[in-house]
């Protein structure tokens, strides 16, 4: 038996179709939209201004769309971990990192990932599933911190401009005044640059722009992330570079700072060449090893000095705090070990 189509998830046009199939009003569309993104019920009969006839039609063919979180895991610092079952009957996290006055929440765009960044415990599960759009916005809808959240980072498991339709539809839930109604310059999304979906993702949205970098050498990034070969760093750059990032929409490159291989004089001056003239910031992220990498994190005094260095070069530098380390905070680290579970309760039957 087929599961119904979740209604959550679809947009306000799509919800004009689903009105004109049943034979609804058009203005239901609206009516619709504003139950499953203004206000807090979980059920299709909860939609008390449509009529019986149509929550008996939607319900025939649909479902409301929500799915809760099946695990969450808080840490000393305050930051949770949820961990949220998909359609593939696989997992996602979701984080919620608070700072001060903000409320950041960190959402997933795939399970799993195709990208097997050298890094990246999400790209050692390998690519199980695109989520789609009702699931990218279930991440802010169904955690308690709903109502509280400042910031949505696409910085979660999976590349989101491999999955760039379902992520710009998320996105227009999210911005839309019949859906969450949020600015974009509340989101960032980050990406390694594939550079089809960066050009689309530029063209058609506003909201705020990280990419991946690691090294500023085209052998060196390659070694941590093979998309290099396809998608040349300095192609990615020249993208950016050809782009008015003045005013309130920023850009900003992640770099992991990863001990005697990318923390050296010699990586901050060229990042210091490629990047100038861009008005952007660098993130300095601290690693923190997960299992199967050589990879080791830098020690605290050259990451200070790096990070110097490109202060002095003119590029705004700062370091990223560290957050949630003792509850799996490496992407990937929950969600693995809950298919690793998953796995041997399998074996077991």
């Amino acid at each position: 038996m087929n599961e119904k189509e979740s209604l959550f998830g679809k947009t306000l046009d799509e919800l004009g179709t689903v009105a004109a199939e049943l034979d609804l009003p058009r203005f239901a569309a609206k009516q619709m939209a504003d139950w499953l993104y203004r206000k807090d019920i979980s059920s299709i009969d909860e939609m008390s201004n449509l009529s019986k006839k149509a929550r008996e039609a939607l319900n025939e063919q649909y479902s409301f769309g929500l799915v809760e979180p099946v695990e969450t895991k808080i840490s000393a610092d305050g930051t949770k971990k949820y961990l949220f079952p998909t359609q593939h009957g696989k997992f996602i996290e979701t984080a919620m990192i608070p700072f001060k006055d903000r409320k950041t929440v960190c959402v997933s765009t795939q399970v799993g990932c195709k990208m097997g960044c050298l890094f990246c415990m999400t790209g050692k599960q390998g690519f199980q599933g695109q989520l789609s759009a009702g699931e990218i916005a279930n991440q802010i809808r169904n955690i308690p911190e709903r109502d509280e959240i400042t910031n949505i980072v696409y910085m979660g498991m999976g590349e989101p401009f491999d999955n760039l339709d379902e992520v710009l539809k998320s996105i227009e839930i999210l911005t839309s005044e019949w859906g969450f109604a949020m600015s974009p310059r509340r989101i960032t999304v980050s990406s390694i640059g594939m550079i089809p979906g960066l050009v689309r993702f530029l063209d058609e949205c506003e909201a705020h722009l990280a990419i991946s970098l690691h090294s500023p050498f085209p052998e060196e990034r390659q070694e941590l992330m093979p998309v290099q070969g396809t998608y040349p760093l300095e192609r990615i750059v020249d993208e950016v570079r050809r782009r008015d990032f003045g005013g309130q929409r920023r850009v900003s490159f992640e770099y992991i700072v990863f001990g005697g291989l990318n923390d050296t004089p010699r990586h901050a001056r060229e990042l210091a060449r490629l990047l100038a003239g861009i008005e952007c910031r660098i993130n300095l992220i601290r690693f923190h090893p997960i299992p199967g990498t050589p990879l080791k994190g830098t020690d605290e005094n050259t990451l200070q000095q790096f990070k110097d260095a490109l202060n002095n070069r003119g590029i705004l530098t700062t370091i990223r705090a560290s957050r949630g380390l003792d509850i799996d905070a490496a992407c990937g680290l929950l969600s693995t070990k809950a298919l690793a579970g998953q796995t041997c309760k399998k074996c077991l039957k």
